[in-house]
């Protein structure tokens, strides 16, 4: 029986490329992660020390040039065309590695006018070179005449060349040259997502950096990073204690994380992920554009898969969830595998264990967190607001009302005002009645949001002292009643349409006027 020989076709290449992703950044994170994975080797034969490690990015917007170069292990001559020249063939190991699919060094190809791949081997007195004529790809994929397969049109497009060099180097270099992708050559917004992919340390200037690193410790927990520059600029993640709103041009602070809470779970004692999050008064969700590092990501060797929604869907509130939060899911189990976009796991037994053991911890603990921190802020919101509105009633009392009605509306507002913050109280008291250990979140947070100038809210005794005020116009004995009862309505209007402290000064003037 005759068998027809499978051919693949040419479009499997773009595929491969530009249309594995949707970021175009993504490039970066596989060129990274395939040094990464040869400084391991290289540290592991005994050819650097840890620390020595370098991974170098340059941008060069200018002449549309992006080089991405490691000092690991290089490759041997013989295995330059085999690993650089096929697709998918990778000789990594799933669940090890943190590449393994032999498809993210083509990446590039996608973004560039030509992709250039140079090596040397230690021992090897031979830098290789091989050279990937992306505009010619993009040509004879286009071409609906052509008919070229994959493997025909990939040797069409490359080429070998090799020269003398030092055997004691040793060095992989990526060159794009002729980016076609403006955000590939934007430095600072390059930098904003390997701050948050990249396998980098934590920053000194985030305060709890060491506590981090000690919690690490305490558990015989690894964490892969790595020194990795941008322009010589060495690269740290994006965390800072600081949370803000707005664009870049008038952002301000409206929250800070003053607390870290670590986390960690097992199944049939085997370490599945480790974690950690960030405890702040949760004034709502972190805007994503005002803070790079917004909502807990999911982490794998210590590189991001997806972004900051990856997670969300196993939150309670699936809408937004995940972003009451910054911090990171750590997944440590070899059966956790990012899949071939590494947005999230491909699916087996250990990902649905994973997603039931988060679920859980997400919608019980950190809902049941930003959640009380919410009733905490709007029940002392109710009390504080009688507090002032008690400053506006004793005010109003002294200066005078303009009329009857005027009065009964305030004394209503204030009684109004008087029963929420009685409400408002009793939840107060009955949270911190819950909340007896003072190093929990919910009790730092109680502490920070409920006590604050000398007043605790707690405490005030809301017993109101309904005091009859005169009226504003009583001390113009010397005007006519009608012109005194016109008087009165001009002062209403004037308090109706106009902002308070406004209306005060404008009153005061017609005061001032009247007395002359």
């Amino acid at each position: 029986m005759n068998k027809t020989i499978p051919v693949i076709g040419k479009d499997v290449i773009e595929s491969l490329t530009l249309g594995m992703y949707e970021d175009s950044r993504f490039i970066y994170r596989e060129y990274i992660q395939n040094s990464a994975d040869q400084i391991d080797k290289a540290v592991e034969q005994g050819l650097m020390s840890k620390n020595e490690e370098e991974i170098h990015i340059t941008i060069d917007d200018i002449n549309q040039r992006v080089e991405i170069y490691d000092n690991a292990t290089g490759i041997e001559q013989e295995n330059v065309v085999p690993i650089l020249q096929n697709i998918a063939k990778s000789t990594k190991q799933r669940g090890k590695d943190k590449g393994f699919r032999g498809i993210g060094r083509l990446g590039g190809l996608g973004y560039c006018e030509k992709l250039t791949f140079e090596t040397s081997f230690k021992g090897e007195p031979i830098k290789s070179t091989m050279i990937w004529d992306a505009h010619l790809l993009k040509e004879i994929i286009n071409d609906r005449n052509n008919k070229d397969n994959a493997v025909e049109v990939i040797q069409k497009v490359t080429t070998l060349k090799t020269e003398k060099e030092d055997s004691d180097k040793h060095y992989f270099r990526v060159i794009l040259e002729g980016v076609t992708n403006d955000v590939l050559l934007d430095k600072k917004l390059v930098e904003d997502y390997l701050k948050m992919v990249a396998p980098i340390g934590y920053p000194t200037g985030f305060i709890f950096s060491q506590k981090i690193y000690e919690f690490i410790n305490q558990n015989d927990f690894y964490v892969d990073e790595y020194k990795i520059y941008l322009n010589r600029d060495l690269l740290y993640k994006g965390y800072t204690t600081s949370i803000y709103a707005g664009s870049n041009g008038s952002k301000k602070r409206i929250d800070e994380v003053f607390d870290l809470r670590f986390f960690s779970c097992k199944e049939n004692n085997e370490l599945l992920y480790w974690g950690w999050y960030g405890v702040s008064n949760f004034v709502g969700v972190i805007d994503g554009e005002a803070n790079i590092a917004a909502g807990i990501r999911l982490r794998k060797n210590n590189i991001q898969l997806g972004d900051k929604s990856t997670l969300l869907k196993l939150h309670r509130n699936t809408q937004r969830g995940n972003y009451y939060f910054i911090g990171e899911i750590h997944a440590v189990h070899p059966d956790l595998i990012p899949n071939s976009r590494r947005d999230y796991f491909g699916e087996n037994s250990k990902c649905h264990d994973f997603e039931r053991k988060l679920q859980d911890f997400f919608c019980t603990e950190l809902h049941g967190l930003y959640y009380t921190a919410s009733k905490i802020r709007s029940a002392n919101r109710d009390v504080q607001a009688l507090v002032e509105f008690e400053k506006t009633v004793a005010e109003k009392e002294k200066q005078g009302f303009n009329n009857k009605g005027d009065r009964e509306k305030l004394y209503e507002e204030f009684e109004a005002k008087k029963k929420k913050a009685e409400e408002a109280k009793k939840k107060l008291d009955n949270i911190k009645q819950k909340t007896e250990d003072p190093n929990t979140p919910v009790s730092k947070i109680f502490e920070r949001v409920v006590t604050t100038e000398n007043i605790n809210p707690t405490q005030i005794e809301v017993e109101p002292k309904k005091a009859k005020g005169g009226f504003v116009t009583d001390k113009y004995s010397w005007l006519p009643k009608s012109e005194r009862k016109t008087l009165s309505k001009v002062f209403t209007v004037i308090e109706n349409v106009l902002p308070r402290e406004l209306a005060k000064n404008l009153i005061d003037k017609i005061d001032e006027e009247l007395r002359k």
